[in-house]
């Protein structure tokens, strides 16, 4: 079965940086990529940031480009999504996605 269980977020004033970690079990890790999303209510989910099954082809929305960095833990079967610079405009909830699932979320409340 399936499951990725997202940690991490919280609440954090405006320049200040968050590390969400994506932990993965039920399938092999190393050969899917992972998706980071983020959605506010209301809006439509945004995808954030994706990377490649061995950790290369990363890929980043304009919005969080210079800001974010994805990486992953094979060892570890766990995704990360390094943030920076944080301004409110990052508030949302944030899902990472792989083999077809999702995760429950983790909320990043980013104000002074």
């Amino acid at each position: 079965q399936v499951q990725l269980v997202e940690s991490g977020g919280g609440l954090v004033q405006p320049g200040g940086r968050l590390r969400l970690s994506c932990a993965a079990s039920g399938f092999t890790f190393s050969t899917n990529a992972m998706i980071w999303y983020r959605q506010v209510p209301g809006k439509e989910r945004e995808l954030v940031a994706t990377i490649g099954p061995a950790g290369g082809g990363a890929y980043y929305a304009e919005s969080v480009r210079g800001r974010f960095l994805v990486s992953r833990d094979h060892a570890k079967n766990v995704g990360y999504l390094e943030m920076n610079s944080l301004t409110p405009e990052d508030t949302a909830v944030y899902t990472c996605f792989a083999r077809g699932s999702w995760g429950r979320g983790t909320q990043v409340t980013v104000s002074s």
